[in-house]
């Protein structure tokens, strides 16, 4: 992801973080990557609550 990035803080359990780190220490992969990667997981979940711009084939005209 080569994107910038903003800093932001996170509370997580302690069950939570033993388990990023053994799943880092596993795989390599930097814990940050997971958590952005449950973040864009909750996202996509929860993409008909956002904002977004409607499609042509669902918008009605009013006469």
């Amino acid at each position: 992801m080569s994107r910038k990035k903003v800093s932001t803080t996170i509370y997580i359990t302690p069950e939570q973080a033993e388990r990023l780190k053994l799943l880092h220490d596993r795989t390599k992969v930097p814990i940050a990557v997971y958590i952005r990667e449950g973040i864009d997981m909750v996202l996509k979940h929860y993409e008909h609550v956002l904002p977004g711009q409607m499609s042509l084939e669902t918008t009605v005209e009013k006469k």
